[in-house]
């Protein structure tokens, strides 16, 4: 049976660290990597047989990259702290351990959304995907500051169990992040974007907004369902703000 390597980048998620390190107990090796926490998460996750690194943040592809060689093992699981590895989860990947496919260098895995303690069902949240389990030789996170998918260099199947993903438990919890993301964001479309026109600032935002409650069907999902729906519209709308300000400050 091959043996596996949990990686869990952290944050100030006292919240959240006991938990995500419990559903991955079963994994051989167990990385916490730390980004100067100034909680208390260092110090619940020193209760389990785990492996603290600590780097200062750049963005989370950078973190992820640096982290994927320190694991001892071949196989790989990233595991956000907000994430929960459940019972059939774990099964199916422990049985893809006993007898790998070795043509296959990493899985998909959908993930099971819940904002404010609900579970979204729609809202564009219904089909979301992420590789989490990986051959590390095989495998790295592209350069994006928000983002970044893994680049597989080879096939890739899917996990037909869910991760379970406990995004946000406030609206100011998910704007601090839309906020910051909005600024990231800015600099990866700087060169990929011609002249910012109202175009940006009205049209991009309300389709996205349609999108989301409209043809993903937010509204089945009540008052969270428009909440995602408003915020996602909101982001779109900030990304092209900060670019508007990253340009001028760079004429200036």
């Amino acid at each position: 049976m091959e043996k596996l390597t949990v990686i869990i980048p952290t944050f100030n998620e006292a919240a959240h660290i006991e938990a995500a390190i419990q559903s991955v107990l079963f994994a051989d090796e167990i990385i916490i990597v730390d980004s100067f926490s100034t909680d208390e998460t260092l110090g619940i996750a020193q209760k389990f047989p785990v492996k603290i690194l600590q780097r200062e943040y750049e963005y989370s592809a950078s973190q992820k990259n640096w982290a994927i060689p320190q694991a001892t093992h071949k196989w790989i699981f990233i595991l956000d702290a907000d994430e929960r590895v459940f019972p059939s989860l774990k099964d199916e990947i422990l049985n893809i351990l006993k007898n790998p496919d070795p043509e296959i260098v990493a899985y998909w895995v959908y993930r099971n959304n819940h904002f404010i303690n609900k579970k979204i069902k729609y809202s564009g949240w219904q089909n979301d995907k992420v590789i989490r389990l990986f051959k590390k030789e095989f495998c790295s996170y592209e350069d994006k500051r928000v983002h970044a998918e893994i680049l597989p260099q080879g096939r890739v199947s899917f996990l037909k169990n869910l991760l379970d993903h406990y995004s946000f438990t406030s609206i100011h919890q998910f704007t601090t992040k839309l906020n910051r993301y909005a600024v990231w964001q800015a600099q990866d479309y700087d060169s990929q974007t011609g002249s910012i026109t109202a175009y940006h600032f009205l049209f991009k935002p309300s389709w996205r907004f349609f999108k989301h409650y409209v043809l993903q069907q937010g509204f089945r999902d009540g008052i969270p369902g428009l909440t995602i729906s408003y915020l996602q519209a909101y982001a779109v709308f900030m990304r092209y703000v900060n670019l508007w300000i990253l340009r001028n400050s760079k004429k200036n």
